[in-house]
C-alpha cells in the first residue's frame, strides 16, 4: 500500500513549494494587469514617504492603513523602489495566507491532496482580485491569520498560538479598523467563554501579556515617531467612527445584497454549520468541546465579513471564504457513508466552479478595479511614465479606450512638477509622483474623495481639525503653489481656504495650479 502512494505524499515539501510559487506568481501577474488609480497607488507614495522620514498622522491624514505604509516601506527597502516590489507586497501576503490555510487544514488531519486543493483555490480568490496592497484585504487577511491562530490555540493549547493571535489582530486593526474591529470584539467574547467553561483561565495570561505588550509597543512607537496620541485617536479612531455611524444609518438590507451575492459561501459552509448546530441541539456537553468554539469562531468570521462587505458597499472580495468553509465542511463530513461522499464531491465542484467564475470576473476582467469590459489589448507600457513601472500594463477605467492619452497626461504632470522649483504641494489620486521625482510633494492625504471617507469635508465632524491640519502643512512647509489633477480641483478647498487665498489657473484640461496668496486664513 505504501509503495503505491505518490511521491507527493512522501514529499509534502514539493506541494508546499508549488503552493508558495503559484500563490506568489498569480498575484504578481494580475497585479500588473490594469490599474484603478485611487486604489492601486494608495500605498505607493506613502511607502516611499515613510522610507524617507515622513510619517502618517503627522505628514498626511490617515483614516486607514498606517501599518501597510510601514510594511510597504520595508519592501521598498529590501527589494528596491519599483512597481514590482509594490505588487510583491500583496503577493507575499497571498502566499503567506495560502500557506497558513494549508497548515491549518493539515492540522485538522485533512488529506494533503485536499488541503493542497483548497489552499490553491484560496490563493486564486484571495489577493489577486486587487493585486496591489489594499486596506480591506490586509485587514481581512491579518484577521484571518488571527482566527487561524485562535483555532490552533484552542486545538493544541500551545503558548505560541495564544501569544500570536493578538499580534495578527493588531496588524489587522492597524491596516483597517473594520472588519478587524468586529472580529476582535467577537473573539474577546469567545476566548473568555472558552476559558470559563473549560476552566482554563490560565491560558488567558499569555493572551493578556501579549495584548498588553502590544499596546505598550504601539504607544512607544507613536512616541518615538513623535505622533501625538490625540492626533492618532482623532484621525484613526474618532473620525472613522463617524463614517461608520453614517453607514449604519443608511444601511439597506436586501435579499440580493445579503444572500444572492454570497450564495457560494453559504453553500460551502452549509454542511459545517448543519453538523455543528445538530451537535448543539443533541449533545448537552457540546458547549465545552473544542468543536463548539470552532463553530462560534467561524460563525463570527462569515457573519462579520459579509456584514462588512454590505456596509462598505465596495466590490466584493471575500470569495476566498468559499474554499475555507468548503474545507471545514469536508473535515466535518468524517463518516464515509454514501451521502457524505456525495456531499464532499459537491463541495469540490462548488469550489472549482466558484473559483473559475470569480477568477474570470475579478482576476481576468479586473472587476475590483472597475475594468470589466475593458479591452486589455489596448493596455500600454507603463514604463513610458517612468522606468519604476516596468512590467505594468497600463489601462484604467477613466481612459479605457485611450490609455496613451492618460500616460501622456501623467508625463506632462511629471514635467510640470520637475521644472517648478517652488515649494509645492500635489493633490492627486495618482499617488506616485513623490516617488518618481524623488521629491517631497507634501500631499496632505493618501486619497481624495468628495464623500468624506478619506478625509473630513465641510459639514462633517472633525472638519475643523482637518482644516487646521491642512493649513499647518502649508505654513510649516512654506508651500507656494498647489497642483491638483482631476477629479480633484477647487471643490476640495471649500471651507478650508477662501477664494482670497488662491489664484487658480489651468495648465490643461486635467491639471490645475493654485497659487498661494497672502490672506487671513494663512496668518
Amino acid at each position: 500500500m505504501e509503495k503505491n502512494k505518490s511521491i507527493f505524499y512522501h514529499n509534502e515539501k514539493i506541494l508546499i513549494f508549488f503552493l508558495i510559487i503559484f500563490s506568489l506568481l498569480i498575484n504578481q501577474y494580475y497585479g500588473n494587469k490594469g490599474i484603478f488609480p485611487l486604489d492601486s497607488f494608495s500605498h505607493f507614495d506613502a511607502g516611499f514617504r515613510v522610507l524617507n522620514g515622513e510619517y502618517p498622522f503627522i505628514d498626511y491624514w490617515v483614516t486607514a492603513g498606517p501599518f501597510i505604509d510601514y510594511l510597504q516601506a520595508f519592501f521598498f527597502y529590501i527589494i528596491g523602489i519599483n512597481w514590482q516590489a509594490y505588487v510583491f507586497h500583496a503577493s507575499f501576503i497571498n502566499a503567506l495566507l495560502s500557506l497558513a490555510t494549508y497548515f491549518v487544514l493539515r492540522n485538522f488531519k485533512l488529506n494533503i491532496y485536499f488541503s493542497f486543493f483548497y489552499s490553491i483555490i484560496f490563493s486564486i480568490l484571495a489577493y489577486p482580485s486587487s493585486g496591489t496592497p489594499f486596506v480591506d484585504h490586509h485587514s481581512a487577511f491579518f484577521s484571518l491569520l488571527g482566527i487561524y491562530s485562535l483555532i490552533l490555540a484552542i486545538k493544541n493549547e500551545k503558548k505560541f498560538y495564544w501569544i500570536a493571535f493578538p499580534i495578527f489582530f493588531s496588524f489587522a486593526f492597524l491596516s483597517k479598523q473594520v472588519p478587524s474591529g468586529y472580529i476582535i470584539i467577537s473573539v474577546i467574547f469567545i476566548v473568555i467563554l472558552h476559558s470559563i467553561t473549560n476552566k482554563k483561565i490560565y491560558l488567558l495570561k499569555y493572551t493578556l501579556i501579549s495584548s498588553v505588550v502590544l499596546i505598550f509597543l504601539l504607544f512607544l512607537f507613536l512616541h518615538l515617531q513623535k505622533i501625538n496620541f490625540s492626533v492618532f485617536f482623532s484621525q484613526y479612531i474618532y473620525y472613522p467612527m463617524t463614517i461608520g455611524e453614517n453607514r449604519f444609518e443608511n444601511l439597506n438590507f436586501t435579499f440580493r445584497g445579503f444572500v444572492s451575492h454570497f450564495k457560494f459561501i453559504y453553500l460551502a459552509a452549509a454542511p459545517f454549520f448543519y453538523i455543528s448546530i445538530k451537535n448543539i441541539l443533541f449533545d448537552k456537553n457540546f458547549y465545552i468541546k473544542n468543536n463548539f468554539y470552532y463553530f462560534l469562531i467561524l460563525l463570527s468570521l462569515i457573519v462579520l465579513f459579509i456584514a462588512h462587505q454590505i456596509l462598505t458597499k465596495n466590490q466584493i472580495f471575500i470569495f476566498f471564504l468559499i474554499p475555507i468553509f468548503g474545507a471545514f465542511s469536508h473535515i466535518y463530513l468524517v463518516n464515509k457513508n454514501f451521502i457524505n461522499k456525495i456531499l464532499t464531491i459537491i463541495l469540490i465542484i462548488i469550489c472549482i466552479f466558484s473559483a473559475a467564475k470569480y477568477h474570470f470576473r475579478f482576476n481576468e476582467e479586473r472587476k475590483f478595479h472597475e475594468l470589466s469590459g475593458v479591452n486589455f489589448d489596448l493596455a500600454s507600457d507603463a514604463k513610458k511614465i517612468d522606468k519604476i513601472f516596468t512590467g505594468l500594463k497600463w489601462i484604467s477605467p477613466q481612459f479605457e479606450n485611450d490609455p496613451d492619452s492618460e500616460i501622456n497626461l501623467l508625463i506632462n504632470v511629471k514635467s510640470y512638477l520637475n521644472s517648478d522649483e517652488r515649494k509645492k504641494m500635489l493633490m492627486t489620486n495618482y499617488s506616485f509622483f513623490s516617488t518618481i521625482l524623488n521629491q517631497n510633494l507634501h500631499s496632505p492625504s493618501r486619497w481624495y474623495l468628495n464623500n468624506g471617507v478619506a478625509h473630513p469635508i465641510e459639514g462633517l465632524k472633525y472638519f475643523e481639525t482637518y482644516r487646521a491640519f491642512f493649513i499647518k502643512k502649508i505654513k510649516d512647509n512654506n508651500i507656494e503653489v498647489i497642483y491638483t489633477i482631476k477629479p480633484i480641483n477647487a471643490w476640495f478647498f471649500k471651507g478650508i481656504l477662501s477664494e482670497k487665498c488662491l489664484e487658480t489657473s489651468n495648465l490643461d484640461t486635467n491639471v490645475s495650479i493654485h497659487l498661494i496668496l497672502e490672506c487671513d486664513d494663512l496668518k
